[in-house]
């Protein structure tokens, strides 16, 4: 089986956007439900409504991938879990290093998702010595002192990184000088990194803010609503200068990769 480090995703060269390739997984997760119910077919319009976007731009989508259905019948099920899979880069091995084995790092170590979309945990890394050896979801914790040893050992070429915000920079460095050229950061910090590295950035408190922007704009428009006019209250216990974080927080994104990376958020 080939790994991550000698074989990469060719959606780059076939000129696939990259808001196209965020949907994708979209996709896969709701044709892989479909298979395992043996769904033959379905049409754009179903698989739209389960991926949580809309018709015409799921058949744009597909158009990047040569994908056209056929009129009547709808989209081979099986085909499609296949395509979007090979598109991804997911009929191969990718070895993952999770460095930081807290209570977020020991959770992703167990998290089974991983081997059934194609990632392989090959290691878990932390700074802490009294880890050394201590085996989480059945992989023993290696000190990060031989991070690069372990990387090149097994053709690690994406990193998660699950550190304290302090350390997740220095922590990134080493990562990307060993070679690894993908990272996905849960750390609550914004990772510099040079080009040809791609960083997809997991904040959960950031996400919570947006919903609290939301649900804050909800009530006022309740309360205006009620009062016929005057000022959006501000509601459900948030504060004004909660509400404006959040506001700013929805319009930027951090740790864009080199293709203006979205947010990135676990799959169900």
């Amino acid at each position: 089986m080939a790994t991550g480090r000698t074989h990469r995703p060719a959606t780059r060269s076939r000129g696939i956007p990259e808001a196209t390739v965020a949907r994708l997984p979209l996709y896969l997760r709701a044709l892989t439900a479909l298979s395992e119910r043996s769904v033959p077919t379905v049409s754009s319009e179903e698989l739209a409504a389960a991926a949580g976007v809309n018709s015409a731009k799921l058949r744009k989508d597909f158009s990047y991938l040569g994908s056209y259905g056929t009129r009547g019948v709808g989209y081979d099920v099986e085909y499609l879990v296949y395509q979007i899979s090979r598109e991804l880069g997911l009929t191969q091995d990718w070895p993952v290093v999770i460095v930081g084995i807290g209570n977020l790092g020991a959770a992703l170590a167990n998290y089974g998702g991983f081997a059934s979309r194609g990632f392989r945990v090959a290691a878990l890394i932390d700074a802490d010595p009294a880890m050394a050896g201590k085996p989480v979801a059945g992989i023993p914790v290696q000190h990060s002192d031989d991070l690069e040893k372990i990387i090149e050992d097994n053709g690690v070429s994406i990193g998660v990184i699950a550190t304290p915000a302090g350390a997740a920079q220095p922590v990134c460095d080493r990562l990307v000088a060993a070679g690894v050229t993908s990272i996905l950061n849960f750390a609550p910090t914004v990772l510099s990194v040079p080009d040809g590295v791609d960083v997809r950035k997991v904040d959960l408190s950031i996400e919570l803010q947006i919903l609290a922007f939301h649900e804050q704009r909800k009530a006022g428009e309740e309360a205006a609503g009620s009062d016929g006019a005057g000022p959006v209250a501000t509601g459900r216990g948030v504060s004004a200068s909660a509400s404006a974080a959040a506001s700013a927080s929805a319009s930027t994104s951090s740790d864009k990769g080199p293709d203006g990376d979205v947010p990135a958020v676990m799959p169900a």
